[in-house]
């Protein structure tokens, strides 16, 4: 084994110890995280604290609990924007709301809701079908930071240009700045779209699920784990959902390795949707 391959072998020992520190310090369990990237974010982070090893990294984290939350947001997903992938958004008002139209109540888990502006365009098009008022969205994550960003329903200036463009290709009826709100420091969504949003700390690898769910989302979160927490994060939503509920997962995500594949229709592939069955009839 030549100097390269030895560093790199220390190096992923330390990752696996680092896991486990986490785990047994503070009860967030990463060791069913993909390996690659629980690695890569581990790196940045030493990178920007300027540190050269891995176990320096664990022992600061394990004695300042402040310096945890912050290695905690970096394993946490943030990546989102408002109504990104709009033909995502196009089927879900073609072939989903309809359907969902027809209930007197419905409940919607956003799994992995990050700072918000996803479940913000979700509130905007149940809005715009009139179907808002009946809906309780519960937009959930593990970082706390993130949460308390999206609770205050602020969006990012720089990004407005980019999101009007999504709301457009994704059939908006009006413009978005309709449903903004300019502040003294910055965008914020409209109150109104804000109320019916519980957003809570939920984390999908040891917390149980939401009960009776007409709609579960959880788009490109899948992917950063193994498959044994994706199974049992699908089994979860399976769980929560009701009968002939939808579950809407990332392009690169898929149920059909799971136990639970055969109670699942693929409505779309396009856009990943599924149609929970239970052994009904199709």
């Amino acid at each position: 084994m030549n100097i390269e391959d030895m560093e790199r072998s220390t190096q992923s020992i330390e990752v696996e110890l680092l896991v486990e520190a986490i785990y047994l310090r503070y009860g967030y369990d990463f060791r069913d995280y993909s390996r690659a990237s629980v690695k890569r974010r581990i790196l940045r982070r030493l990178e920007k604290e300027n540190m050269h090893h891995i176990s320096e990294l664990q022992r600061k984290l394990l004695y300042d609990e402040s310096f945890f939350r912050t290695v905690i947001s970096d394993f946490s997903i943030n990546v989102t924007e408002m109504f990104r992938d709009p033909l995502f958004f196009q089927t879900l008002t073609a072939m989903v709301i309809p359907d969902l139209a027809k209930l007197k109540q419905i409940k919607v888990w956003h799994a992995g809701c990050g700072t918000g502006e996803e479940v913000y365009s979700l509130a905007i098009l149940f809005k715009e079908n009139n179907i808002y008022d009946k809906t309780i969205f519960y937009a959930t994550d593990i970082n706390d930071e993130t949460l308390d960003m999206a609770r205050s329903g602020r969006i990012p200036l720089k990004d407005l240009k980019k999101y009007s463009v999504n709301y457009s290709e994704a059939g908006g009826e009006h413009s978005l700045s309709d449903y903004l709100v300019i502040r003294p420091h910055g965008v914020n969504l409209r109150e109104d779209l804000l109320k019916n949003i519980v957003f809570s700390d939920h984390n999908l690898v040891h917390d149980k699920g939401f009960g009776e769910m007409n709609l579960i989302l959880c788009r490109n979160v899948l992917i950063y784990f193994n498959r044994n927490l994706q199974r049992k994060v699908l089994d979860l939503f399976r769980e929560s959902l009701v009968r002939r509920g939808y579950l809407c997962l990332g392009m690169k995500e898929s149920l059909y390795f799971t136990d639970s594949k055969d109670d699942f229709n693929l409505i779309d592939p396009k856009t990943n949707i599924y149609r929970f069955y239970h052994g009904q009839v199709r």
